[in-house]
């Protein structure tokens, strides 16, 4: 079997390329990004035995997928993802993420392959203890353009699903260490801030509010398990390790690093409500997801432990 990556150079992208060996029915991966995101250290010392071809493409161009052959899976991470910096650039973002979804549409459609589509628990915006995929569409709030996309991406493929087959899964915010590693999600940049002795700036709402983390280790785990199993339902799924509020993630981090400075901060991102984020349907189709992020917490410090 023949796998395709979009955003290969990204953080999940770089994590599942450097791990792809361990899916043993995968033979040859093909990876596309634009490094536009200048992370060419993702491609550094990748493992021969992983049988990688890497292209450099600017997939918002409608055919730039069309002379592939044989893939049998895509693994679509190409987009551009910062939430919080996704203000003022609303029209770039969403020309740019709709327009590489359509390529890859088209491309699945044609080439008969399986579709991973990465959106995000940032859709949810419930005001309840508990939220689901079953969360009423009004209550799907999105609290960022990158978010609003998200949903205008899953609501493209459910017109598609007669014609190919996928499946959407809404990741919670990630965690863990890659050679694509960014720090603009909340564990990853509090872990830097944490290791170069700067503030760590906290929203003022986010402090006791519940949210959803995924490790890059349970990410994998997601892939791993469709592929092995054939599991493509063309549904949605929320993925995630736990969910924890901002004040659990600083006390796991001065486990490892005892003096760090918190400072509250306003945001643009203003989301008044706490909820948890369920993940009783991936579970009942047998894949637990339960890495503890603790664990990446301390990796992500010890990587930075020299500076």
């Amino acid at each position: 079997m023949n796998l395709l990556i979009t955003g290969c150079c990204g953080h999940i992208g770089s994590y599942v390329t450097e791990n792809i060996h361990k899916i043993k029915k995968i033979k040859k991966t093909i990876l596309v990004d634009n490094i536009k995101s200048n992370r060419f250290c993702s491609l550094f010392n990748l493992k021969k035995k992983s049988n990688l071809k890497f292209y450099l493409r600017d997939i918002d161009k409608l055919n730039s997928l069309n002379d592939f052959k044989k893939i049998d899976y895509v693994i679509h991470c190409a987009s551009m993802t910062n939430a919080e910096k996704s203000f003022g650039k609303e029209k770039q973002m969403y020309k740019n993420n709709i327009d590489c979804l359509k390529t890859v549409i088209k491309f699945c459609k044609k080439s008969k392959a399986k579709l991973f589509h990465l959106s995000s628990t940032s859709v949810y915006g419930k005001q309840a203890n508990l939220v689901d995929e079953n969360c009423e569409k009004k209550y799907l709030k999105p609290q960022s353009p990158y978010a609003d996309i998200k949903l205008i991406e899953e609501r493209m493929l459910i017109k598609e699903r007669k014609n190919l087959r996928y499946n959407t899964f809404r990741f919670g915010t990630i965690s863990g260490i890659s050679k694509g590693i960014r720090f603009h999600t909340a564990v990853n940049k509090f872990c830097l801030n944490a290791a170069i002795n700067e503030n760590i700036y906290v929203y003022k709402t986010a402090l006791n509010q519940y949210r959803p983390y995924l490790s890059l280790k349970d990410a994998f785990k997601t892939f791993k398990f469709c592929i092995e199993k054939d599991f493509f339902k063309n549904d949605v799924y929320n993925i995630l390790s736990g969910n924890f509020t901002v004040n659990q993630i600083l006390k796991r981090i001065r486990k490892h690093k005892k003096n760090i400075k918190v400072k509250l901060v306003k945001t643009e991102i203003m989301n008044q409500l706490s909820y948890h984020v369920s993940k009783k349907k991936i579970q009942r189709e047998g894949l637990n997801l339960n890495y503890d992020i603790e664990n990446d917490i301390k990796d992500t410090l010890k990587l930075l432990g020299n500076i």
